[in-house]
């Protein structure tokens, strides 16, 4: 659905950092592939995405708003 504002673990505030993150998977895929597992350690990284808990946050959410909004 939508990114949770805070990580359910640590309450860190990570809503912002998952469009950044977006944004830096799709300039890579823009290129015609997709990110390797290196990129993406990087790129969390460079946001301050330090903890696992975090990570998992970012990683693990499917963004499904598009496909719920007809139905509403």
């Amino acid at each position: 659905m939508i990114i949770p504002v805070r990580c359910f673990s640590c309450g860190r505030v990570i809503a912002s950092d998952y469009v950044r993150f977006r944004a830096r998977m799709d300039e890579i895929r823009a290129l015609g592939r997709e990110p390797a597992p290196e990129e993406v350690s990087r790129a969390l990284d460079e946001l301050g995405l330090h903890r696992y808990c975090c990570r998992r946050m970012i990683l693990s959410h499917v963004d499904l708003i598009d496909d719920v909004m007809p139905f509403s």
